[in-house]
């Protein structure tokens, strides 16, 4: 299988060269708009719309980011991340009280509800105007992005079952979500909603649970770089640990260099070659 180099709008499953496209997809809303506006018209999509907003949370995250990306047969919407430094100590505060879900389903973490809900009705919106024509629709992004795209997609769906997103792709996603939401989404986003996992990423096991927790469909990708669909409780254990040997010199920061969107990029594609 081959590295696509451009988008294939006619995609209705799963895929990892989709897969792949929509980890470039997430990596570009770190970019600039100009550079998103160039990137979207080489991938052949003519409507692109920015969405960003700053607010101030009891946390230190200032703004939310993402773009909506339109074409003919596809709509895509990527959400920007933000660097392991900056969520971490959040991520990792148990004492902040969650909030109501989307369509009061189960809970949410706080962090991800008031970044979310900055810049929700906007993307609404624009998705109301531009997916005219049965488009398929798709939410991503990596690290904070991640977790938006899931939030988003779930909000939707919840909201109205005939905005059912075709997919929701996540690269280095945090857990979001108690339990009660996550079933809901394992049930209602059935082979359309995948978690991408790189090795011990940090962002992955924070928040701690047993207070919030992940959707089921995982893709996992080892200490050698291969995507697997399962993987045992001791399986992953072992291949955790492989993973900190793999830097004799700095093996306590692999947990931060594994969350690197390019460390997706990588495995993803050296998995199609």
């Amino acid at each position: 299988m081959s590295v696509p180099s451009t988008i294939d709008h006619k995609t209705r499953g799963y895929s990892l060269a989709h897969a792949y496209c929509l980890a470039q997809a997430s990596d570009l809303a770190y970019k600039d708009k100009a550079v998103i506006e160039k990137q979207a018209r080489d991938w052949g999509f003519d409507t692109v719309r920015h969405h960003e907003t700053r607010f101030t949370p009891p946390f230190p995250l200032e703004d939310t980011q993402a773009y909506t990306m339109a074409g003919d047969d596809m709509v895509i919407v990527a959400f920007r991340g933000t660097e392991p430094a900056k969520i971490k100590d959040w991520l990792s505060d148990a004492t902040t009280p969650p909030r109501p879900g989307p369509a009061k389903t189960g809970y949410v973490h706080y962090g991800f509800a008031e970044a979310l809900e900055s810049i929700y009705p906007e993307v609404r919106d624009t998705l109301a105007e531009v997916r005219s024509d049965g488009q398929t629709l798709w939410f991503t992004g990596h690290s904070l992005g991640g977790a938006l795209a899931m939030l988003a997609g779930a909000r939707m769906y919840l909201e109205d079952p005939k905005l059912l997103a075709d997919g929701v792709y996540t690269y280095g996603q945090p857990r979001t979500c108690d339990r009660l939401l996550a079933a809901a989404c394992n049930k209602g986003f059935k082979q359309r909603l995948y978690r991408f996992v790189n090795n011990n990423d940090i962002v992955p096991q924070l928040p701690p649970e047993p207070a919030y927790t992940h959707v089921e469909t995982l893709r996992y990708i080892d200490a050698d770089g291969r995507i697997r669909e399962s993987m045992s409780f001791f399986g992953g254990l072992a291949d955790k640990a492989k993973g900190l040997t793999a830097d004799a010199f700095a093996p306590a920061s692999d947990g931060i260099r594994d969350h690197s969107i390019h460390r997706y990029l990588a495995a993803l594609e050296n998995n199609l070659r």
